[in-house]
This record gives C-alpha cells, sequence and structure tokens, in this order.
C-alpha cells in the first residue's frame, strides 16, 4: 500500500477515535437508516464520480463519518476491522443528485382544474429515495412550510434531502392564485428581506413580473449574496441577462425572445416561435453565445414537457405513488392524450429542445437539472429525478455527462462543490449504490439499493414502499 493510503487510513481511525458519528436521528428516520456505521466500506465497485471523467471499474471507496477517506483499485486499500463491509460486485456508485428545479407540492392535473397541494410528508421521502441528497425548491406555494421541513430533515426528525429552499414564486396577477405574491405599491425590499431573514437562501421569479420588478429583485438579492432565478414570460432572456439574473429555468422552452412583436413586460406563449427555430439558427447561437458571456446558467427541466405517447403514464414508474383516485384520472388524461395531433405537436417541440440544449452544452454553456413536479402531474418526486437520468441519455449526453449535470453541476451553482457533487476524497459521503451496469443499461438507474447522505445509508425501496398510494393526499 501506498503512503498516501496509509495517511487516509490513519486518518480514517483518527476520525473514528476522536469525533462522535453523525446526529441524533428520530425514530420516524431510523426507521428508513440501514447503515449507520462510522467506517464504511464498499468493495469492486464501478464508480461514476461526477467530475465527466472516466469510469472507474473494480474500486475500493472507505468513508469514515460522512467523509470519504480513501478510493482505490480493489485491494489497494488496508480497511480497518470494524468497517462495515458492502460487496459492490456489479454494482454501480454515482454521486447524490443535486436537482435546483423541484417542489415541496404536488400538481394535480391542470385539466382538472386542480391546483397545488403540499406533499409535506410524502415528498421529501420520495426525493431522497429517488437519489436526491441536495435540492433546491425553485418557487414555493407554502415558503414557510418548506422552511419547517428543512429544518426537521437538518434536525434529524424528517427523512429528506439538503435543501435549499426558495421564495414563493414572485409575480404579480398571474393565472394560479395561489402564487401571487406582489401588490401594487408595495415593497419588493422589504419583502425579500422577510424572507431572507426567515432563512430564503433563493429567489424565484415567475411570469408576469415588469422589467422595473426584476432589477429591483437582482439588486436587493445580490445585496444579501442570494442567486435569482426565474420562470419568463413577460421578460425576454436576454431582458433578464441584461438586468443581471443567475438562472433561467426550463432551458429554452420559456424564451419568449422569438415572438414578434412582443410588447415590453406583456406575456405571451413563445414556445410555437422557438418551434419555428432550428438549433443553428444565428438567432438563437446568438442568445446561447450571450448567455456564456453573462455566466447565466440554464436549468433544463425535460420531464416535465415529456410526451404522452410511447411512454409510461407517470414516467419513471411513479404511478404505484398516487392516490388511486389520481392515477384514475392521470389514465383518463393518458387515454385521452396519446397519438393525438397536440402529443405529436408536444413531441416535436421535446425533441427540439434536446437539440438546442445540447448545442447550447457543445457551446460551453452551463447546464443543470430539476424535475418541476407540476403540468399535467404526471411528474412526481423520486421516481422524476430518477427518470431525469434516463431522458439525459435520450437528449444525446454520455452517461458521464449525464452524472456530471445532475451532481457537480448543481453543486457548483450553489457553491457547495467543494463539500459535496462528486465521488472524491475530501467531498461528503452523498452517494448512490446502485444494484446495476448503467453502462449497460440506463433503466438501472431505477434500482437504487442505497443512498447514502452525508454517511448515513439510506433503503431506497423501503421509503418508496412506505408512500405507495400516498401522493395527492399529504
Amino acid at each position: 500500500m501506498n503512503r498516501r493510503n496509509l495517511i487516509l487510513i490513519s486518518i480514517a481511525f483518527l476520525m473514528f477515535h476522536y469525533i462522535s458519528f453523525g446526529q441524533k436521528l428520530s425514530k420516524q428516520v431510523t426507521e428508513f437508516v440501514k447503515i449507520q456505521d462510522s467506517i464504511v466500506a464498499i468493495k469492486n465497485v464501478t464508480i461514476i464520480d461526477g467530475t465527466g471523467g472516466v469510469i472507474k471499474y473494480h474500486q475500493d471507496i472507505l468513508f469514515a463519518n460522512n467523509k470519504i477517506t480513501a478510493i482505490a483499485n480493489t485491494g489497494a486499500i488496508m480497511l480497518p476491522k470494524n468497517a462495515k463491509i458492502i460487496d459492490g460486485t456489479g454494482k454501480t456508485i454515482i454521486p447524490g443528485f443535486i436537482m435546483l428545479h423541484e417542489h415541496l407540492f404536488y400538481a394535480k392535473p391542470f385539466d382538472q382544474k386542480y391546483k397545488g397541494t403540499h406533499m409535506t410528508n410524502t415528498f421529501p421521502q420520495m426525493y431522497l429515495a429517488g437519489g436526491v441528497t441536495t435540492m433546491r425548491t425553485a418557487g414555493s406555494l407554502e415558503a414557510n412550510a418548506d422552511l419547517n421541513v428543512k429544518n426537521l430533515i437538518n434536525q434529524g426528525k424528517l427523512v429528506g434531502p439538503t435543501m435549499d429552499v426558495s421564495t414563493p414564486h414572485v409575480e404579480r396577477l398571474g393565472f394560479i392564485p395561489q402564487l401571487q405574491s406582489l401588490y401594487g405599491d408595495e415593497s419588493i425590499e422589504n419583502w425579500l428581506h422577510y424572507w431572507f431573514d426567515k432563512g430564503i437562501t433563493s429567489v424565484k421569479v415567475y411570469n408576469n413580473i415588469t422589467k422595473n420588478d426584476l432589477k429591483e429583485i437582482i439588486k436587493v438579492s445580490h445585496a444579501r449574496d442570494i442567486k435569482v432565478t426565474g420562470h419568463l414570460c413577460s421578460i425576454t432572456y436576454r431582458e433578464a441577462i441584461e438586468l443581471g439574473i443567475d438562472n433561467l429555468e426550463h432551458s429554452f422552452m420559456a424564451a419568449t425572445d422569438f415572438v414578434s412583436n412582443k410588447k415590453e413586460n406583456e406575456c405571451v406563449y413563445g414556445e410555437p416561435s422557438l418551434n419555428e427555430l432550428d438549433e443553428n439558427d444565428p438567432k438563437l447561437i446568438d442568445l446561447m453565445q450571450y448567455l456564456i458571456d453573462k455566466n447565466v446558467t440554464l436549468t433544463y427541466t425535460p420531464n416535465v414537457f415529456e410526451p404522452f405517447t410511447n411512454r409510461e403514464v407517470i414516467p419513471g414508474g411513479g404511478s404505484v405513488a398516487l392516490a388511486p383516485y389520481l392515477l384514475d384520472q392521470m389514465q383518463t388524461i393518458y387515454n385521452q392524450s396519446i397519438n393525438t395531433k397536440r402529443d405529436s405537436l408536444e413531441l416535436i417541440s421535446f425533441k427540439k429542445e434536446m437539440k438546442r440544449i445540447l448545442k447550447f452544452h457543445s457551446m460551453g454553456g452551463k447546464i443543470t437539472v430539476g424535475t418541476d413536479p407540476t403540468g399535467s402531474g404526471k411528474t412526481i418526486a423520486g421516481y422524476a429525478n430518477q427518470r431525469m437520468i434516463e431522458l439525459l441519455i435520450e437528449t444525446g449526453f454520455s452517461i458521464e455527462e449525464a452524472i456530471k449535470i445532475a451532481t457537480l453541476n448543481g453543486a457548483t451553482y450553489l457553491g457547495i462543490e467543494n463539500e459535496t457533487g462528486t465521488v472524491e476524497v475530501g467531498k461528503e459521503a452523498d452517494l448512490i449504490l446502485i444494484d446495476g451496469d448503467l453502462t449497460k443499461d440506463i433503466s438501472n438507474i431505477r434500482k437504487m439499493e442505497l443512498v447514502f447522505k452525508n454517511g448515513v445509508g439510506f433503503d431506497s425501496k423501503k421509503i418508496f414502499d412506505s408512500v405507495k398510494g400516498k401522493v395527492g393526499l399529504y
């Protein structure tokens, strides 16, 4: 064994003997914990480390308390006698997902005139079961509830990922009454500081907002070192970039830059104009380059736009999680949608966006991902996050690129890339152990065995089983 590994093992022993492991977890949490040993070794496993680098086969990985202390070829690390040994033969390790457009509410099918219902109990568990160890809520229906969930998770009282909680959707009068947050001459500065002081760490602006609103929001937020993201409509991407926005949601699907005769501050539906653009259209390339030049990140959310035909009713296998009455409604919507003209047009739009996002990536654009459990009700926590990896492969990314986009890219945007986001020595043990080889069959992403968050291994299947038939109820 080389000197480096000896040093690492020594560090592991020091951590074991002198640092108390982890936090006290409630009975509600420990029910789903499979591994909470101070020193854990996974042997002979395949590692896709999240850096975008080459896949490493036949690896041993050691973590003590919540930190990765050694990674080497199988047999090259002298393991402590008291280490918990896991046989990783035929299995794959990837970093925990870091996804940036998530919600703690379920948007019941819009076609049935339902609105969002807060999933305080089910969604946090489902996100972790689906491999999400860190998430951002890109807009909140009940921001106080989201903050409370975050704090309860941090205290070890609830199962769930580390959370970056955003403001309620900041807009003026919109089409969803639950989202309205600004009134008349209300002080935007006071409104934002109210949420920042309560613990909000991101800002989400929405469809109906003015350029003056956004200018003030960005100014106040950046003064508190808080980033601003937006699902825009009334403001074009170029206008938002000029004002200093950090992140744009739904990649190019929400852009209104190419709508002819668009009036300033007026919300208009922009997707038809995008469908007329080839991914190599000079106007689109110019916008892509402007995004890159101004260091603006795009969050790609293909789940919420996925068409119906030749796909699962709930993509990702999440039908089992829905309350029976909702599953019946979703099945009805599915049956009415497949092989229709509208769904065919949505497929065209879906495929065009895949080409656009690949082009943006090839130019050096920054991309993160999220699932956005809204829309027609077919996108739900956990299952959709696993499905995201399948969709990234369908988009045209390699498995190495797909894992990096879903992990390190999110960590980099949140500024936590030195702590998590990759499988590297010194990083937190935020890891997913998958029973299968992703390079042979990407659907193996659905075979998550253990999700390690801060070194604690949660039983993915047991969590998913505990919420079957409950989504839509609470």
